[in-house]
């Protein structure tokens, strides 16, 4: 692929004839407007995203963006490497919000009780992504990490609301916790990263299993045997856009018109056709976010 083709837009998929939803997508970080990205993924069957917050200010965003749509649902928290940076402090400012002083466990105790605010709202159906990375984020954070994701787990049950969890390199901790804290009703593992074993620990709780691009990957067989094992009914499908975009357009921007792409190649792996594979998640979407 020559480098001037990574500025350039992957084409149209051929439209699905059952429209779904992209469970998992980041309107704030893509270079269209919210308009034009509804309207494009309208236009090969994705009718309805879930918009999802990373940090207070994306939180806001998301909740403000699905009270203006009607095809646009909310979900607020902190990521899981937000939840350091608030406590410690970010002297290398490679978060969206640049450099940050530390504000101590007090400042990560005021950014939850907006997020718990946030999530009372109608339009808000998750709390998430929250959770542990264990990639990202250092010994040090891993505390702070640790309460964030605890806190959110509560507020979730609260206000009775799906929680959406990034699990990287995190699988055996992120599952103890939930088990420790006890899970709420809806759980979402997003950009599920785990293999076919964890799959049927995931399967035997109910959790949901939403696979992203990356399934489509070369490198991504143990994603593939997963999916394999993951019951219809408990699995989903998103873009993380603008990041993962499926094979064949990996390097460029993903947008949730692109979803038709990992769920042809999703339908693929299981021995569902497209249709019922379109079907099952569009019913799982809804009933994980309770719309």
């Amino acid at each position: 692929m020559a480098p001037q083709d990574k500025n350039t837009p992957p084409p149209l998929p051929e439209p699905l004839r059952v429209a779904v939803a992209d469970s998992h997508t980041h309107l704030d970080m893509q270079d269209s407007s919210v308009e034009e990205a509804l309207t494009k993924a309208a236009s090969v069957g994705v009718t309805t995203v879930v918009q999802v917050g990373c940090d207070l200010a994306g939180s806001r965003w998301a909740a403000e963006t699905a009270a203006a749509h009607d095809s646009v649902h909310a979900t607020v928290a902190l990521h899981p490497n937000e939840a350091p940076r608030i406590v410690l402090g970010d002297p290398d400012g490679w978060s969206r919000q640049g450099a940050r002083e530390p504000g101590g466990d007090s400042a990560l105790d005021e950014a939850l009780a907006e997020i718990d605010r946030l999530a009372a709202l109608p339009q808000v159906r998750g709390v998430g992504e929250t959770g542990l990375d264990y990639f990202r984020t250092g010994p040090e954070g891993m505390a702070a990490q640790e309460a964030s994701f605890r806190a959110h787990i509560e507020i979730a049950k609260r206000h009775d609301k799906a929680l959406v969890i990034h699990d990287r390199e995190a699988h055996d901790d992120v599952l103890r916790i939930l088990r420790e804290e006890g899970a709420p009703d809806r759980v979402v593992f997003h950009c599920y990263s785990g293999d076919a074993g964890m799959a049927k620990i995931c399967a035997a709780a109910g959790y949901f299993m939403s696979f992203a691009g990356n399934v489509t990957f070369k490198n991504a067989q143990h994603l593939r045997d997963a999916l394999a094992v993951a019951p219809p009914e408990l699995v989903l499908v998103e873009t993380d856009a603008p990041f993962l975009t499926p094979a064949p357009y990996r390097g460029r921007a993903n947008a949730p018109y692109l979803i038709p792409v990992t769920l042809r190649a999703m339908a693929e792996v299981t021995s569902l056709t497209e249709d019922a594979m379109a079907t099952a998640v569009a019913a799982n979407t809804a009933r994980a976010f309770g719309y």
